[in-house]
């Protein structure tokens, strides 16, 4: 089973070792980033299916580490490729690119969102579960600031809780400056989660019980796939002011983005990851599929595999997609 690496001290005495060329069998390593959310895992464990079956002399391991930490270590050249990058999240994107320090390599979810959701229940109500409107005239972000009383903190009576993202995400940073420019710190609390899954529990327990809820969330993920929730309104997307927290989240390409050298280290596999693209319909049906089996990511990759065989033929080359399909055939 590959290992995962961590992005600590440590990382960086033994990053040269693990990290060179070739491992002591003669095999290639690829290093993708780890940042923690569950839709990226997913493409991780793909893509480490094609690399070590499809392709001859190559392994595949995960950094492990917060997405600011990865970012820094593929400039640096110790991790190789970054599936499902956010780059709109990335303050830095432009000027990395420009400056040569990372590549885009493709497009892989042509549609995606983000922002601050709650269930739909909280403001039309939902009278098969007996559940009256909470706040009806909720539309937008600002509106917020009138319903503290809605969301209540149990552990700070008299202040609303707005679940913010999770701590070394880069929209963290983004989404705490909305939370102030629009004045909700002064009678919300912004709450951050250790994971994905503590937020996402949090969310379902609140659905469950019909109780309200309003956070951060993005989609494709399983859970806006199997939940009816509302994304609420902000001002335009306005690219100036977006890392300042004063529009909307944008609707943005997920892109697979490289180290400079990845493509001269896996020229092959460079071409690959050009054509590798998913898409949020198909991407959330595989995510609700690991919610609902309780599947590792690995097995999940494997199950879409085999029931989007015809995705191995627009990736792959001929040859390579064939040795996929006689591997997945075996499991």
């Amino acid at each position: 089973m590959r290992r995962l690496l961590t992005v600590a001290a440590v990382f960086f005495l033994v990053a040269p070792f693990i990290f060179g060329a070739s491992s002591a069998d003669g095999a290639v390593t690829i290093v993708a980033t780890d940042n923690g959310w569950d839709s990226q895992k997913f493409h991780n464990a793909i893509a480490a299916l094609i690399v070590e079956h499809a392709y001859d002399g190559y392994r595949f391991d995960v950094s492990t580490a917060s997405s600011t930490m990865n970012w820094q270590s593929m400039i640096a050249g110790d991790v190789d490729i970054d599936i499902e990058s956010w780059t709109d999240n990335i303050a830095s994107y432009s000027k990395d690119i420009a400056n040569g320090d990372v590549v885009d390599v493709g497009v892989l979810v042509p549609d995606s969102a983000q922002g601050i959701y709650t269930p739909r229940y909280v403001i039309e109500g939902d009278p098969a579960r007996g559940i009256e409107p909470m706040a009806p005239d909720l539309r937008s972000v600002k509106d917020l600031k009138k319903y503290q009383a809605v969301f209540p903190d149990d552990e700070n009576p008299g202040k609303g809780r707005l679940y913010g993202s999770i701590p070394g995400w880069m929209v963290d940073e983004i989404l705490y400056k909305k939370f102030e420019f629009y004045g909700l710190n002064e009678n919300f609390n912004y709450v951050r989660l250790g994971s994905e899954a503590s937020l996402f529990a949090s969310l379902v327990s609140a659905y469950n019980l019909g109780e309200p809820w309003v956070g951060y969330c993005y989609e494709p993920t399983w859970i806006v796939g199997m939940l009816d929730l509302v994304r609420l309104d902000d001002e335009p997307y306005d690219p100036a002011l977006y890392h300042e927290g004063k529009c909307a989240f944008p609707s943005q390409e997920l892109k697979i983005v490289s180290g400079r050298g990845f493509a001269e280290k896996a020229p092959d596999l460079a071409e690959f990851f050009k054509k590798y693209r998913t898409g949020s319909a198909i991407l959330s049906k595989a995510l609700s599929y690991i919610e609902e089996t309780k599947s590792s990511h690995e097995d999940a990759a494997v199950w879409f595999l085999k029931n989007n065989e015809y995705l191995l033929d627009e990736w792959l080359p001929a040859e390579n997609a064939k040795k996929m399909k006689e591997y997945l055939s075996s499991r």
